[in-house]
């Protein structure tokens, strides 16, 4: 399944040239062109859908041995695997894609802000009985 207007879906058939690193069936690895840092890539299921809710499991198996083959390819110590879903977490093609991006050193590679919450012990208890009756 593709979408004709998909930037990604365009580059897996071939419309639109990409550094491809590793294809398969169900995956293809290229080079990110706006890259984070050296080495920054990206593996995406053939499979098109805009959220990872979206793609079949059967379609998803590969995508982490790849992004860790793409790690060791690189000669990547530390690295950032990372999936956005939606506008709202910056997600900007809608097509899903994993991105593998090397972090040699602070100022190069994926910075991250992370606003923890306190825990409120009983809350969590209520949302892990919710949440497990659900898996």
């Amino acid at each position: 399944m593709s979408s004709a207007a998909c930037v990604f879906c365009k580059i897996i058939k071939g419309d639109i040239p990409s550094f491809k690193l590793f294809e398969s069936d169900k995956v293809l690895a290229f080079l990110d062109i706006q890259p984070l840092s050296r080495g920054h890539a990206l593996v995406i299921p053939k499979f098109h859908g805009a959220k990872l809710t979206d793609i079949p499991d059967e379609d998803l198996t590969e995508i982490l041995p790849v992004a860790k083959k793409l790690a060791k390819a690189v000669g990547a110590e530390n690295y950032n695997i990372l999936q956005n879903n939606g506008r709202p977490a910056h997600q900007v093609v809608d097509h899903v894609h994993f991105h593998m991006i090397p972090k040699p050193n602070e100022a190069e590679g994926l910075g991250v802000g992370w606003p923890a919450q306190a825990t409120d012990m009983e809350k969590l208890k209520e949302l892990h009985a919710e949440l497990k009756s659900k898996m």
